[in-house]
């Protein structure tokens, strides 16, 4: 089935995956499916390595620039060994889907390094500012190659075409996964990286729609009309087997996380109006305002509501 849905493998893995039953049930979900690829892999994971990638393209003529790591480089490194230092312990406990988790973290960290520091901006002003930039770029291009060896159990061919945009050496497998979980920069200054471009594709809502009535189960009408009725000498005289039962999944609530993401919400849609305010770069904007929509949709399926919005009837003339 998954290969006739057009979604590509890897993000079917990475779902199942992040869904996978460790100490509690779980159920496949269209809705949640699609909230997982565009929030995770593509505003997330994605959007993460992309940019990093496309700093060093952009800015730096393709070879990763000097890093001067200052405090908050060390600072942001160590969270990032920490990650990765959990990531090894809970892999070697077979809790995959908790492994995952902290790759996410660990672009989640990456992605509010970029924001507060701004390479975009700072490439435009003097010397120091220009180093600046290529600190920040440089220490991102490495935590995305990070994330490229992370991610080869979850997602191989992703994992391997992060690898061969990044025109990492294939050492880097070994030395990013050291048994103590220490980060260790595999590009250093002056690697050429190869050619870079986005990884994960939006689900788009009309595209999970019709996927959920296409693997409904249900039997098509015209197959149903074609079926001959038995004759009268063939029917049976034993009784009927009772008719199946349809079975509707029902998103339950869990005030718990609706709350947490309650307060995601505000805080997200601050810092839009926030970066509005600033006159912002649109993609900028652009990449907040998606992330905002995304922590609405979840905090619906918290509230037990549906994730997508109803459609708007006309006005009256």
């Amino acid at each position: 089935m998954a290969k006739d849905t057009g979604i590509p493998s890897d993000v079917w893995r990475f779902y199942l995956l992040y869904v996978r039953p460790e100490g509690q049930d779980s159920a496949f979900s269209w809705a949640d499916m699609a909230l997982k690829n565009n929030s995770e892999l593509l505003n997330n994971l994605g959007n993460f390595i992309n940019r990093a990638g496309m700093f060093v393209s952009k800015f730096f003529e393709g070879c990763v620039p000097v890093m001067d790591l200052q405090r908050e480089e060390k600072k942001l490194l160590a969270l990032v060994g920490w990650e990765l230092q959990q990531y090894i312990q809970v892999m070697d406990k077979v809790k995959i889907r908790d492994a995952l988790k902290h790759i996410l973290n660990i672009s989640r960290h990456g992605n509010q390094y970029i924001q507060v520091n701004e390479p975009w901006k700072k490439i435009k002003g003097g010397e120091s500012d220009r180093q600046r930039a290529g600190t920040v770029t440089g220490v991102s291009v490495n935590i995305a190659c990070l994330l490229s060896v992370m991610l080869l159990p979850y997602m191989p061919s992703v994992s391997q075409t992060i690898r061969d945009q990044l025109n990492a050496p294939q050492s880097c497998i070994g030395t990013m996964l050291q048994g103590t979980g220490t980060f260790v920069c595999a590009l250093s200054a002056g690697h050429r990286i190869g050619t870079v471009s986005p990884l994960f594709q939006k689900l788009e809502a009309d595209q999970i729609e019709a996927l959920k009535k296409r693997f409904g189960g249900q039997q098509p009408e015209d197959e149903a009309s074609n079926t001959k009725k038995p004759s009268q000498s063939s029917v049976s005289t034993q009784p009927a087997p009772p008719a199946p039962v349809e079975v509707k999944v029902v998103v339950g609530e869990d005030p718990e996380k609706a709350k947490q993401l309650t307060k995601a919400v505000a805080e997200q849609g601050e810092k839009v109006r926030a970066l509005k305010a600033q006159k912002a770069e649109k993609d900028v904007i652009a990449a907040e305002v998606s992330k905002l929509l995304d922590l609405k949709r979840q905090l619906a399926l918290a509230e037990g509501k549906n994730p997508e919005p109803a459609p708007q009837k006309g006005k009256k003339k």
